[in-house]
């Protein structure tokens, strides 16, 4: 018989939400004592896995990658933490990592559809909007729920961030998207577009950097959720220096984004905006960063609980995946202290995968 693991807490079920104690049986959680005869104990606060909202398992800098790294790149999340990935667009078939339990769960949204010549080369499917519609209906029947699209990318005919699709094919993008039941979340840097992703109805933006305060009651309204990805702005004046020679304009437009973007992240929480926590490690940045993007949300004003919030408990209610429940599956961490009080005892965690300790892994006793 498997042995029964006694968490002896407390598990923190919601923001305020404490119990005291619950056991692991058969790698599920249960909150009524099992009659077993043998028990180990794990002793510490119990918080539910945290959420990478907007992260590329299976892709590197130039495109698809090999299996193995492929697994590495989940095995860094689930090491940092992070046992619920929302995979944000991927050119790799990475079902094969459902089977293996040693690994975090996925959400995934297909892959990017971006305009031709209009993304980082290699990580897309590149059309042309003729094409959109049916390019949607592929993607939202190969992921789980959502699809990707690229809303806007340099133009190097203006030299600067511009949108990539027509107002109207954008809307029958999102539509299609709609009647077979998956989701649309952009990628959108610039103010320019943002209008045409709320009438098209998208469901989330990613980084968002280009919101501003005549968006702020409509995204709130229509539930549009936003991903920062504030470590990935973080590497926006590096992007700005590599493009001056070139393009000036979008070079100064991609500094002011990046100065503002705690200004921005600001306003859509205090507008009631759903704000989220996701890396978007896999292209250029490594994966196991949900931590520091947690750091990052404090930075723009959250507290430490509304941060925990976005990476936590409202994170995995908007993408449909229990937490800390009975009869759920056992993906939790293990912490040395209160996470609500000090964001810093989230790293280095006991992770608990599936009801088995997978990293961190300490005596039990």
């Amino acid at each position: 018989m498997t042995p029964v693991i006694h968490l002896t807490g407390p598990l923190l079920l919601g923001p305020e939400e404490v119990a005291p104690q619950a056991w692991i049986l058969d790698g599920r959680l249960t909150f009524d004592r099992p009659a077993a005869a043998s028990t180990t104990r794990l002793d510490g606060w119990v918080l539910p896995g945290l959420v990478d909202a907007h992260c590329h398992v299976g892709i590197g800098p130039h495109g698809q990658v090999e299996d193995d790294v492929a697994r590495a790149q989940a095995l860094a999340d689930r090491d940092a933490g992070a046992l619920l990935l929302r995979d944000a667009g991927s050119a790799s078939e990475t079902r094969w990592m459902d089977e293996a339990r040693d690994l975090p769960r996925i959400v995934r949204a297909g892959r990017h559809l971006a305009r031709t010549r209009r993304y980082l080369r290699g990580l897309a499917h590149e059309i042309e909007p003729e094409d959109l519609v049916e390019h949607v209906r592929v993607q939202a029947r190969r992921g789980d729920g959502w699809v990707k699209l690229v809303g806007d990318w340099i133009d190097r005919t203006t030299g600067d961030l511009a949108p990539c699709w027509p107002a109207d094919v954008l809307a029958a993008g999102v539509a299609a998207a709609h009647e077979l039941g998956a989701r649309v979340t952009v990628h959108q840097f610039g103010q320019d577009g943002v209008e045409d992703l709320l009438a098209a109805g998208v469901d989330g933006i990613e980084h968002g950097t280009g919101l501003g305060e005549e968006h702020l009651a409509r995204l709130a309204a229509a539930g549009v959720a936003v991903v920062p990805t504030l470590v990935n702005i973080a590497t926006f004046p590096g992007i700005a220096d590599r493009g001056e020679a070139k393009f000036p304009t979008y070079a100064a437009h991609m500094r002011a984004l990046h100065a503002r973007r705690y200004e921005t992240v600001a306003a859509l929480h205090a507008a009631g905006v759903p704000v989220f926590a996701g890396t978007d490690a896999g292209s250029v940045l490594p994966h196991g960063l949900v931590v520091q993007e947690l750091h990052e949300l404090t930075a723009a004003g959250l507290s430490r609980v509304q941060a925990l919030d976005a990476g936590v408990w409202a994170a995995r209610r908007w993408l449909g995946h229990p937490g800390l429940q009975e009869g759920a599956s056992a993906d939790l961490l293990v912490l040395d202290g209160d996470p609500r009080a000090d964001l810093g005892v989230l790293h280095g965690p006991r992770v608990v995968l599936r009801g088995r300790v997978v990293a961190g892994a300490r005596p039990l006793a």
